[in-house]
């Protein structure tokens, strides 16, 4: 439920990551994310509607991309960089997103995806990039 309202600056947004929910811990040294929601949308033209289209939301998927620096020590950090060469079952795991105003979304089974994870230039701070990629329906 609820807590605030208004508006909030992005920082108010937080992560946590785990094997299950009940080792979620908050990963450090993270600076930006972005959602992407996947939408299926089946479409048909029947006759009766004299060619206009007829569409049905039939599926959805949710895809959020943080990007940060590698926090060696950090529990949360060392959680997803050790996803980086993992397949299967081994790359899913738990991801809390904590709203500003209290929700969370849940992604259980949740497929890592870990997309940078040292490269960079050589004056540059470690990065640590990934995707969380959702893996079955979840709810705020």
């Amino acid at each position: 439920m609820s807590t605030k309202t208004g508006v909030y600056p992005v920082y108010e947004n937080q992560f946590q990551v785990g094997a299950t929910k009940d080792a979620l811990t908050e990963i450090a040294d993270m600076e930006t994310f972005s959602i992407k929601l996947d939408n299926g949308v089946e479409e048909w033209n029947p006759v009766d509607h004299k060619g206009w289209v007829r569409r049905l939301m039939t599926a959805k998927s949710v895809t959020i991309s943080v990007a940060g620096k590698r926090n060696f020590g950090d529990t949360g950090n060392d959680y997803v960089a050790g996803k980086a060469l993992l397949n299967g079952r081994d790359a899913e795991g738990c991801f809390r997103w904590t709203f500003p105003n209290g929700d969370k979304l849940i992604l259980e089974d949740a497929v890592y995806n870990v997309t940078n994870w040292g490269a960079g230039k050589s004056t540059e701070v470690i990065p640590l990039e990934f995707d969380v990629m959702s893996n079955r329906k979840t709810n705020i």
